[in-house]
């Protein structure tokens, strides 16, 4: 029994020991070692040995030893003992010493910290091989970095230089690394440091596998090496160029459909911020028929009402959080009462008095919104204000290498929810029932007890409440200042003309149609050329068909 238990106690510690050697070395301890070894090859296996290290004073150290600033302290039984200056200095400017392997002072045989002058000390010695070691070992600490998002844009960058001395420690972490988006950024690295292998069957594998994973980072350099290629006096294998020219097409196809999905989406967005504004101006002009040039000042109302509400959810919870965040959800709800507010007003006191005047409505209507651009400067300045995204609208993904903004998906289902909303009300209340009364035949609506005159100024009020919420979805996606309105207006009439004026599939259909094709022919065309060419097809449709995708069908259309 005895021998039995001391077999176990042996076999434990054979057991411990094995596992004590298997048990990783400390950095610091690898690097104290690489230090003081005279052996110039293990010191180089040493310092490669840190490749990937997270530990801040290694990184410091190998850093200052590059540039002759780590010592050596020889103590008094000759053990070397290297050391960090302390940045801080006392009177006499000299700093004190901190141990590499544990960041203790160095003290002396009465325990009191040594303190030493720069110029005294005799750096730690290195060789332009241990220096170049010691930069690569630098560059690919970031590989070690905890934030996954500072490891992916360190493996691109690093994968980009196309270092072969790289690559062992590319293959090294791949194997080791957990988060996918590193994990794919470490297999683009590999590939393409490999297309810097003098090997022509590891260049074909490299130029295959960058097409297979339609590497971005990768396309310039296939075309650099496509290039290359073509200038050697010998002439390149042919399945070497056959896989160049089949990845770089593959490649540029995959990014020419996610440049047309992420137009086409921002064009969506754009579409969907005309839509919400042009569908109180499609009903307002469509019942009253007044050219309201004031709306695009409106909608500019709505997208200061947003900045203020931000400014005071700021005051409140602050710059983050979930306090700050909600201000948004406020900022919409706020939009729409005040920019009906200042509907209500304007109708109220100027446009009730020039219905059936489409000229001096205009005319009107366009003096206040110069007087309102005017008060927004005084009160806000000339510059652009910055309304800042909440958590939940910031950020995006990828499709095709192309970003699609969280901003702007809120901003496209919101649209769909104001054009259901829309019409309920239109279709399922007794507003809505008056609203197409009045639009249809305002006489007829008026002898049957229709108040057109309420009902006139209650759908300008919700017109001009749609137009605050458009420009609470703009300061999402585009600039807040005096003359964000002016950018609108145009788009807003050509999209109420072009639907059919007071139709809301027609408003809805020629919204899509505008936004999606100015945003479409902007590389192209650039900005005012785009606008010019999609005008000119507007009013090319409009001479076959007046009246608009959809025209309104009543028995009388004077009113």
């Amino acid at each position: 029994m005895k021998h039995f238990s001391a077999t176990l106690l042996l076999l434990a510690l054979l057991l411990g020991l094995a596992r004590g050697a298997e048990a990783p070395r400390p950095p610091r301890e690898i690097l104290a070692e690489a230090v003081v070894t005279e052996d110039a090859a293990r010191q180089i296996e040493l310092i490669t040995e840190l490749a990937g290290t997270a530990d801040e004073t290694v990184t410091r150290a190998l850093a200052a030893w590059r540039v002759s600033e780590l010592f050596l302290y020889e103590a008094a039984d000759g053990a070397k003992i290297p050391f960090l200056l302390d940045p801080q200095k006392d009177a006499d400017e000299k700093q004190k010493g901190l141990r590499l392997i544990d960041g203790v002072l160095l003290k002396n045989v009465d325990g009191k910290d040594f303190a030493f002058a720069a110029f005294e000390l005799t750096p730690a010695e290195t060789t332009s091989k241990l220096r170049k070691s010691i930069k690569m070992v630098l560059d690919l600490f970031a590989l070690g970095n905890p934030n996954p998002k500072m490891r992916r844009d360190a493996v691109i960058k690093l994968g980009q230089e196309r270092n072969l001395d790289y690559l062992p420690h590319f293959q090294k972490r791949t194997a080791t690394e957990t988060n996918p988006d590193v994990v794919a950024a470490l297999v683009e690295a590999v590939a393409l440091t490999k297309t810097a292998s003098p090997d022509p069957a590891l260049q074909l594998e490299a130029v295959q596998a960058l097409g297979e994973m339609r590497s971005l980072n990768g396309l310039l350099f296939l075309k650099e090496f496509d290039q290359e290629l073509r200038k050697q006096s010998e002439k390149p294998p042919e399945p070497l160029r056959i896989a160049l020219r089949d990845s770089i097409r593959q490649i540029e196809n995959y990014m020419a459909w996610g440049t047309f999905v992420g137009t086409a989406f921002r064009g969506l967005a754009t579409a969907a911020v005309l839509l919400v504004a042009a569908l109180g101006l499609a009903i307002t002009f469509g019942l009253m028929g007044v050219i309201n040039m004031a709306h695009g000042e409106i909608i500019m109302i709505g997208a200061y009402t947003a900045y203020v509400t931000q400014n005071f959810f700021k005051g409140w919870f602050g710059t983050s959080g979930m306090g700050f965040d909600a201000y948004f959800i406020a900022a919409i709800a706020i939009s729409f009462v005040v920019a009906a507010l200042v509907g209500l007003i304007l109708e109220r006191s100027i446009i009730r008095f020039l219905y059936k005047r489409p000229l001096e409505s205009l005319l009107a209507t366009w003096g206040v919104s110069l007087v309102l651009q005017q008060i927004f400067r005084h009160l806000f300045g000339a510059a652009n204000v910055q309304v800042d995204s909440p958590s939940f609208l910031s950020g995006s993904f990828a499709f095709h290498g192309s970003p699609i903004g969280f901003n702007r998906i809120f901003i496209i289902g919101f649209a769909l929810f104001i054009v259901f909303a829309t019409y309920v009300l239109l279709t399922r209340t007794s507003l809505g029932l008056q609203i197409r009364a009045v639009m249809q035949n305002r006489a007829m609506a008026s002898c049957v007890g229709v108040r057109t005159d309420r009902v006139n100024m209650m759908t300008f009020a919700f017109g001009s409440g749609l137009a605050g919420m458009a420009g609470a979805c703009l300061s999402q996606i585009g600039n807040v200042g005096p003359s964000l309105g002016q950018n609108y207006i145009v788009d807003c009439f050509m999209i109420v003309v072009l639907g059919g004026v007071g139709n809301l599939v027609g408003t809805v259909s020629a919204s899509l149609g505008v936004g999606v094709t100015n945003q479409l022919l902007e590389p192209w065309l650039g900005a005012v050329l785009g606008k010019i060419v999609v005008l000119s097809g507007i009013i090319l449709f409009l001479q076959w068909r007046p009246s608009g995708l959809f025209a309104t069908r009543s028995r009388s259309l004077e009113g």
